[in-house]
């Protein structure tokens, strides 16, 4: 068996090469004893996949409306429909053997090279210490919300994707690195306490990479009947290459546009985030509700969002509704460098590198969204969504759009529709 632990022009973080070459020693050594005879303690596999087929217009021609920042391209400037917003295509290898197992899952979806090269989302291998305990090392899912475990599954969810003004404030899904996971009763009451420690290297475009130290975290679950809940806290130190040119010439204007660059630089800066999700799930009907908040003295900005969303299931036909909001805490914009007492020409690249700043201001998100659609289960593990969303950036934010031209208006309702047809195999 051939494991790959490198791609081309990208090395393997070594968390991730880890859990890679842990998974082909495991799956070697099961097959040894399999092929010894050994029909008892032969590991059992599952492979597994899903995948989305989807449309998406939107009414704006100066402005992407996305699933993701992560996308190079959407609905609306770049194309009437779109099929980058949602589709995607996943596979997923499951090995267990006693209390061992192993899981690879491949992901191939748009990124911001507008490429669909397929990525590792996990690959990690766990041990069940006890009836209890869990631990695993590799890649590994970020256990924030409440559709952590299956966000990139369509399938799994009513709507066509998770909204994305609570999903947007972490696009990152899975981290390298470790976890424990202990699990405990209350009654009738079921918990799990999760925590973990990891880092990420993600390439965005070019030579720009989103780096992630020192992640770490909480999460806890329950369940008791139809009632599931998740709260989580995650914080890490994050390190971009975005907007390093702007910076640099600001630090090149003297003190005042160092202390901009210090405020807003992706340079090792802390962030933190929580969030708490719950949802009631009895058959005929659900509802749910979610709410987050995330904290960066950088670019990132400080953010509140909430969701909340409730469906009927009549038959194989499920229509739904939701709304969903975030908010920023503090200004979208800055006054930047003062002109007064510039010479001429210094006055004009001051106020070029404003505008660029506030440029950048306005991607921290203020968004909300009312929405609506009917999910029908065409035959078994096939689904097809019909959806409609009322969009609307907040002012001063482009909020969740991308590739937005100098004519977009903040403020002014974007009209988007979507239809997505969801299988698992």
């Amino acid at each position: 068996m051939m494991v790959q632990t490198s791609f081309p022009g990208k090395p393997v973080p070594a968390a991730l090469r880890g859990g890679v070459l842990a998974c082909g020693v495991l799956a070697a050594a099961w097959a040894a004893e399999a092929t010894a005879g050994d029909a008892a303690a032969a590991p059992a596999w599952k492979l597994s996949g899903f995948g989305t087929l989807g449309a998406v217009h939107a009414s704006t021609r100066t402005a992407d409306f996305t699933s993701t920042v992560l996308r190079a391209t959407g609905a609306g400037r770049s194309a009437r429909w779109s099929a980058e917003v949602d589709s995607r295509l996943g596979a997923q290898l499951d090995v267990v053997q006693g209390p061992w197992s192993a899981v690879l899952q491949l992901v191939s979806e748009q990124d911001l090279e507008g490429s669909y090269r397929p990525r590792v989302e996990w690959a990690s291998i766990s041990y069940q210490a006890s009836p209890d305990l869990a631990l695993r090392l590799g890649r590994i899912a970020l256990p924030v919300f409440l559709a952590a475990d299956y966000r990139k599954v369509g399938y799994a969810m009513h709507a066509v994707r998770p909204p994305v003004e609570v999903y947007g404030s972490l696009p990152l899904s899975s981290s390298d690195g470790v976890d424990a996971t202990w699990r405990w009763s209350t009654g009738a009451t079921r918990h799990a306490t999760q925590a973990f420690l990891g880092r990420t290297d993600t390439h965005l475009y070019e030579d720009r990479r989103l780096k992630g130290r020192g992640i770490a975290g909480l999460s806890h679950s329950i369940e008791r009947g139809p009632l599931s809940a998740r709260m989580s806290a995650l914080s890490a130190d994050l390190t971009t290459g975005i907007g390093v040119e702007l910076f640099t010439a600001l630090r090149g204007l003297g003190p005042q546009g160092a202390a901009l660059a210090g405020r807003y630089a992706i340079d090792s800066k802390r962030v933190s985030m929580v969030n708490a999700g719950v949802s009631y799930d009895p058959g005929p009907w659900f509802a749910s509700a979610e709410a987050g908040r995330t904290h960066s003295r950088s670019l990132l900005g400080q953010t509140t969002s909430m969701h909340i969303g409730a469906g009927l299931r009549t038959g194989n036909l499920t229509p739904y509704l939701g709304y969903a909001r975030v908010r920023a805490h503090g200004a979208t914009r800055d006054p930047g460098l003062g002109l007064a007492g510039l010479p001429p020409q210094a006055q004009a690249l001051a106020a070029v590198l404003n505008a660029g700043l506030n440029a950048y201001l306005s991607t921290i998100p203020v968004q909300s969204t009312l929405g609506g659609g009917l999910r029908w289960d065409v035959a078994t593990d096939v689904a097809l969504k019909l959806q409609y969303d009322r969009v609307r950036p907040g002012a001063g934010s482009r909020g969740a759009f991308i590739n937005q031209q100098a004519a977009f208006r903040r403020g002014e309702t974007v009209h988007v529709a979507s239809v997505a047809l969801d299988y698992v195999f």
